[in-house]
């Protein structure tokens, strides 16, 4: 008797289950009709919430393919754009040099970065020299300020290059020195980003803290003034806004006698009119380098993103950058054609298929 009740139990239960899966298929089998199809008598707050979560789960993955794609990516390398579509033309790039110094340093500038910006560049130099002239014909000027070097001779030929630029019509005025290499084409990205027509004086200082003068009133009257200024060692760049507007200060002879008002050299009297006299800050770059500084802490793999470098002595040794170029050091002491060779490989003179 409780065998037979024993296998009564078990079938019922076997039936039990069996119903429970047939409903079970049945209401599956009703959502896919309802999904596939469409349901006459679904709700349409039921559709709709369904394309909400849909369209949500679909922003939320690609967010996060965004987030995970690799750095380096076209989406994270593209900055922003331009402030001003410039070019080489557009900017004055003014040299200043010395007679003396003519063999010994502008020729190599004139071998290398010249070479490829001879439409854009200006030679101030204080003596005639035909050879100059036969290779960049009237961009050699003769400023026929003393060779002497100092405060009164820079700032005489400092004079003659605010006036050129001014005459030039071009947008940007930037000067260098005879021992600067000048990559253009990263100066012409930095300008890019900034409107001719503002006020914008780049550079960096060669100190650390603001310089302290005396200005001259006049009527034995002086007066303490400090400002910071870019040095010319390292190159700097005026725009042509704040060019114009520093005219009453600069054009003409009035160079020479606001530098005496200070008694300062060149670079020194263009950061005392812009700073002191206009209020325009210094914006400053890092991409400037003058020989004042240790040249060994510029990176081999950051050389190519400078926009000057330079040679000379610190700390009483050579100061270069560390560079295994093209050439030895006792072929190329300044490193200036090893690195033009790395900027311009098709430079017929440099060695082809060389490894840096």
């Amino acid at each position: 008797m409780l065998k037979n009740n024993g296998k009564k139990a078990l079938i019922s239960v076997a039936c039990a289950g069996c119903v429970c899966l047939l409903l079970l298929a049945a209401a599956v089998q009703h959502h896919r009709a309802r999904t596939a199809g469409g349901d006459p008598g679904a709700h349409p707050q039921d559709a709709q919430a369904q394309k909400g979560f849909s369209a949500y789960f679909t922003k939320l993955s690609r967010g996060r393919r965004e987030v995970e794609k690799p750095p380096g990516s076209a989406a994270s390398a593209s900055g922003p754009p331009p402030a001003e579509d410039i070019g080489a033309d557009d900017i004055f790039i003014a040299v200043k040099t010395t007679k003396k110094f003519h063999q010994s340093r502008l020729n190599l500038l004139l071998e290398t970065w010249i070479s490829r910006n001879t439409r854009q560049t200006y030679v101030f130099t204080d003596g005639e020299d035909e050879e100059l002239k036969r290779k960049i014909g009237s961009h050699a000027v003769n400023t026929n300020c003393s060779a002497a070097h100092s405060r009164q001779a820079l700032s005489c030929k400092m004079a003659v290059e605010y006036d050129k630029f001014i005459e030039s019509g071009k947008k940007w005025f930037c000067h260098v020195d005879d021992d600067n290499y000048l990559n253009v084409q990263t100066l012409v990205k930095l300008l890019s980003q900034y409107p001719h027509t503002q006020d914008m004086y780049i550079g960096k200082p060669s100190l650390d803290r603001p310089i302290e003068a005396t200005e001259r009133l006049g009527d034995n009257k002086m007066k303490p003034v400090n400002f910071w200024f870019a040095t010319g060692g390292a190159g700097f760049c005026v725009s042509r806004g704040l060019a114009l507007k520093m005219s009453p200060w600069a054009s003409g002879g009035h160079f020479m006698n606001t530098a005496e008002k200070i008694r300062l050299p060149d670079d020194c009297t263009i950061g005392y009119i812009i700073e002191s006299v206009l209020g325009v800050p210094l914006t400053r770059s890092n991409l400037f380098h003058s020989h004042l500084e240790n040249l060994q802490q510029v990176m081999r793999s950051e050389i190519q993103k400078q926009i000057t470098l330079s040679y000379g002595m610190f700390e009483n040794k050579s100061n270069i950058i560390s560079l295994k170029g093209a050439f030895t050091v006792e072929e190329d002491p300044s490193r200036f054609k090893s690195v033009h060779c790395l900027l311009y490989p098709d430079t017929p003179w440099c060695p082809p298929q060389v490894a840096f």
